[in-house]
Order: structure tokens, then sequence, then C-alpha cells
């Protein structure tokens, strides 16, 4: 009888998505590619949501019974589209034009002429969308078939891959396969695992108010927090976001990003260094939600040397962790609190006077909470970071919580490995974690202890330590599961193992002694 085969797992939309679009990757850098494919998911995205509308518009028009030319006039009026928060699409820049026009060698000039005449018919889109179709270097064979490809794929509300979330899944999951190719600091630039976001939203909890994030990256922290608000029935304009972002090419895929949700954001009119060149230098945020980029040490400009930012230290010009930290906290309101990564050399690292500005950040009741993460959870690198809870709160005129205390969270056992290299925390990981920070915090009586996984340190034992705050100096050892064995019972028991191993032993040695003593007769015969 022939055995059944087991089915293959069926793969994801992203998945089908992504191994279609890297076979047609061709010579192109990845760091190239990703704007030619996000570029033409955004294009197919805001086609279809426009189609959608003209056909509901058109329906309207027919059951109000205007005639066909007064019909045409208003499916043609940008109004009836932006008004339903719709973007303009022109005629020439419609998917089902560029669709039959993806075998002909002019492919590529059409796709930048659409780019182009969609940000024209869109102000908030100046300057955003990828160009650069028509260059030399892209096969246009392979762009052609990458149209078509994508053209598969229905965006309206209406079909499978319809919702802002199956979207966000898309552009999640290319940011990620992206990153996973590329090296260096580079690959972490526009990318924050999904786990590392979702603990810093739910531990801040930003309902409502001003979120900041100086390097946003492809704005991960402000999609995620937009999520939030609307999981807890709240609306995306609770929320201010001011952000911030280095790289040009990065802070043109974080305002694609944020378009596609309809969040609005300010970003600056541009890229720019948030410490040279500070887009948003008056603002003071509820919330700061920020992955910096770790150690860098080309940061320094002379003319920081007597910044207002340095409150509690000039950081090492050969690392700017501590710069960022204290950017964070100079956008700080007096109420507000911030979310952000670090590297693990954060917790204790010395040199250049970092552990003199740790020092004065916990005596300054500022540090609110460590949480040491578990590692592999980056695409580009299998190296364990902390996440930094920062309040001013309690150091202020607020609610005064916890004064003289540090909540250390040891998270390292946490989560699971979705692939070889790459870990991921659940829903259940990030409840435990994001609990324990809130029932501590709100002096819960549920609140406690937990060896091997929290602990709330006072001032005094975090200065025996000299201020390193690496959580596993302070929670301990994992306590023993308790077997409800009696400990009498217990002890009678061990004891008589062991004897019993002594007995095992002494009778072992006798055999061996016997077999060398009949090897020796051997010898002698």
């Amino acid at each position: 009888m022939a055995r059944a085969t087991k089915p293959k797992p069926q793969k994801s939309l992203e998945q089908r998505l992504w191994d279609a679009a890297d076979a047609l990757r061709g010579n192109q850098e990845p760091s190239e590619y990703k704007h030619v494919v996000l570029g033409l998911v955004f294009l197919k995205y805001i086609s279809d949501r426009f189609d959608e509308r003209r056909e509901a518009l058109a329906n309207e028009l027919e059951a109000d019974g205007l005639t066909s030319d007064d019909q045409a006039r208003f499916l043609e009026d940008r109004d009836e589209y932006t008004s339903n928060n719709v973007f303009w699409v022109p005629e020439d820049a419609r998917w089902a034009y560029l669709q039959a026009s993806a075998k002909l060698p002019e492919i590529g000039s059409r796709i930048d002429k659409a780019m182009d005449g969609i940000e024209r018919a869109n102000p908030t889109l100046k300057g955003v969308l990828p160009r650069n179709y028509g260059r030399e270097g892209l096969d246009k064979g392979r762009l052609g078939q990458l149209v078509d490809l994508i053209g598969s794929i229905g965006f309206g509300s209406d079909q499978d891959h319809g919702s802002d979330d199956v979207l966000g899944r898309v552009y999640e999951y290319f940011l990620g396969q992206f990153a996973g190719k590329e090296t260096g600091k580079d690959a972490g630039a526009f990318y924050t695992p999904r786990s590392v976001v979702r603990v810093l939203v739910e531990m801040l909890e930003p309902y409502k108010g001003r979120v900041y994030d100086p390097c946003c990256g492809s704005g991960g922290m402000f999609v995620q927090s937009a999520g939030f608000v609307e999981a807890h029935q709240g609306k995306r304009t609770d929320l201010s976001v001011y952000g911030q972002e280095f790289t040009d090419t990065t802070w043109k895929l974080a305002r694609m990003n944020l378009a596609l949700r309809g969040i609005e954001a300010d970003l600056g009119d541009h890229s720019a260094d948030s410490f040279t060149s500070d887009l948003h230098p008056t603002l003071r945020a509820d919330f700061v939600l920020a992955n910096p980029p770790f150690n860098v040490s080309h940061w320094w400009d002379g003319k920081l040397a007597d910044d207002p930012r340095w409150k509690y230290g000039v950081p090492p010009q050969g690392n700017a962790n501590f710069a960022w930290v204290q950017h964070f906290l100079y956008h700080l309101s007096p109420t507000g609190t911030a979310g952000f990564v670090l590297a693990n050399g954060s917790l204790s690292s010395k040199t250049g006077g970092e552990g003199e500005i740790r020092r004065k950040l916990v005596e300054a009741e500022l540090v609110d909470c460590i949480v040491a993460m578990p590692d592999k959870l980056f695409f580009n690198t299998g190296i364990p970071v902390s996440l930094w809870f920062c309040s001013k709160e309690r150091a202020g005129n607020g609610h005064r919580k916890r004064l003289g205390e540090v909540l250390f969270i040891d998270a390292r056992k946490l989560g699971r490995m979705e692939t070889r290299r790459l870990r991921v925390l659940d829903d259940a990981d990030v409840a435990r974690i994001a609990d324990t920070y809130h029932a501590w915090r709100n002096h819960d009586s549920d609140y406690e202890d937990i060896p091997g996984f929290c602990k709330s340190a006072l001032l005094g034992e975090i200065s025996g330590h000299d201020f390193v705050l690496t959580p596993g100096r302070y929670v301990g050892a994992e306590a023993p599961e308790d077997d409800g064995e009696p400990i009498e019972e217990k002890i009678a028991r061990l004891t008589a193992e062991l004897y019993a191993e002594f007995d095992r032993g002494r009778d072992l040695e006798a055999e061996v002694r016997r077999r060398l003593s009949n090897l020796k007769s051997i010898e002698l015969d």
C-alpha cells in the first residue's frame, strides 16, 4: 500500500510575492530593489482603492439618475475621491494602463511618469515616491513580469488582500526579507522587528498624545502605535505623530508607509541628522518610541559641545548611545515616557563617561524599567538587545510612582525560533512582559518579584552594583519548580539513592580490580 504523502504547507501571500519578486530581481542590489518592489505595491494599492471608489461613485450617480455626461464629469472630479480619503490617480497612472504596457520596452518610463503624476495630484506625496524605473540597469523584461505579478493581487477592501492589515503584512515581510539580505547597519536602518515594536508599544500604551521617533526608519513605531489605539477603540487622530530620519530613501519609504494607512505625520520636509539638524527643536512629546542605530561612532560635530541636550553629561564622541538617550529625554514632556532599544553594552559600559551619565539618569529617577531581550530577534544581527523605559512623570510633578526603584525584567528565555536564524515573541510573551511592568508601575497587589524573571531593585542595591543595569544581576536564578514532594521524604529518597550509587561504585571498583588482576596473570603466564 502506497504511503500517503504529507501535503506541503501553503505559502502565505507575502511568501509567494517575495519568492516571485526575488526570482525576478536579477542583478539589482536588495537596497535598490526594495524601492522598485515596494513602489509598485504602493502604486497597485492606491490604484485599486481609486478603482473601488470610482465604481461606488458610478453606482451612486446612476442611482441619482444623472445623465451620462454628468456622470463622466463627476467620475473625474478629484474632490469626489480625496474627500473619501482616497488618493487621486491620473488616468495614465492607473494600474490597468500600466498592466497593458507591461510587455512594452518603455514600461519603466511609463511607471516613472505615473509616479510623477500621482505626486502632482497629491501634495502630501510630493518628493516621496521612487523613480528611475526607466534606468538602463533595470531589466525591462523582468520589470514587466513584476508588474504582471503584482497586478494579480487585489487590494480593494472587498477582496482577500484589501485591508490595511494585509498590505502592512506585505510591507513588513518585504522589509524584513530585504533586511535579511543586507549587511551591517544599513540592514536595520529601515526595519525594527515586530516583536520588539509590540513590546515597546504595549508597555508604553500610547492611547492619546504626541508620539516622537527621531530615527524613525520606515515608520513601524507609528504604525504599531496607531494600531494599538484602534485596538482599544480609539481613533488614529488621537495621536499626533512626529519623526525624523537621516537616510533620504528610508525617509521616503516612511512617508509611503504612513500614507498607505492614512496616518498623518510630521517627518519634516526632508531627511536630516537628529543631532546636528533637529527638525523638531521645540517638541515635547508624550511618548518617545525609537530604535536608534547601535554604537554609532561617527556622529559627533564640534558645534554639539555645549548642546543643552547633554544635561547628564557630554556623550563620548566615539559612541552615540547616550547621545540618543539624552535626545529622547530632552524631547519628553514633563509627564512623558520613552521606550527605546539599545545595545546591551549601554547597560554596563563605563568608557567615555557613560557610566557617570547612567548613574545620573538613575539618581534623577528617570529610569523606570530595563528589559533584557532574547537573541536572534533582528534579521541583520543575532546579538541580544535591551529595552529602556524612562519616565519624567515620577521625577516631576506627576503621580510620583515607584520612587527609588527600577524594575528589571529578564526576558531572554522567552520567544520561539520561527526559522533557524529568527526568533519571535508570541502574544503571551509580549503580554507577560507588559503586564509585569504595568502591575509594578501601578502598585498592583498582584505584582511580585519572580526569581529569574523580574525584580524591583532599590537605588541602594543598584548603587552597590556601581549602576550597572544588566537585569541578570538583579533577578537572580530561576526558582526550582515545586514537585509537591515533602522535604523530609525528598531528603530520605535522595539519601537512599546516593547510598545506592556508593554501593554501585564499590561494586564497579571491585570488578575493575578483578579484571586487572586477570590481565596480570595472563602476562605472567
